[in-house]
């Protein structure tokens, strides 16, 4: 092939234009030579999206935990047990007597 030839092609014609040359220059600048190219993000945010996807399965179990926990809950023994073991509440005219065990060692 001669240089007319080439010149001739369409296919050499439009890789020759100057705004696909620029154009070419920055997509290869931007993807791998930039500080934030392509290729740092990918390899800086991985890390990271795994730890957030492993964070999402633990707050999804705990939601799943909270839910039955609600849903017992709703008894109203069940109510009362839960307010009197957590919170040390009782019935009106009734005593509490909390014992407490040291767990030093004199």
């Amino acid at each position: 092939m001669s240089l007319k030839n080439l010149k001739k092609n369409k296919f050499f014609k439009i890789i020759s234009n100057p705004f696909v040359i620029i154009l070419l220059v920055f997509l290869v600048w931007i993807l791998f030579i930039d500080e934030n190219s392509y290729l740092f993000h990918h390899k800086a945010l991985n890390p990271e999206i795994e730890k957030l996807e492993n964070d999402k399965e633990y707050y999804q179990t705990e939601i799943k935990n909270d839910r039955k926990k609600i849903k017992q809950l709703e008894d109203p023994d069940s109510l009362d047990r839960f307010a009197r073991e957590k919170y040390k509440m009782k019935k009106e005219g009734e005593e509490i007597y909390i014992i407490e065990y040291d767990t030093l060692k004199k």
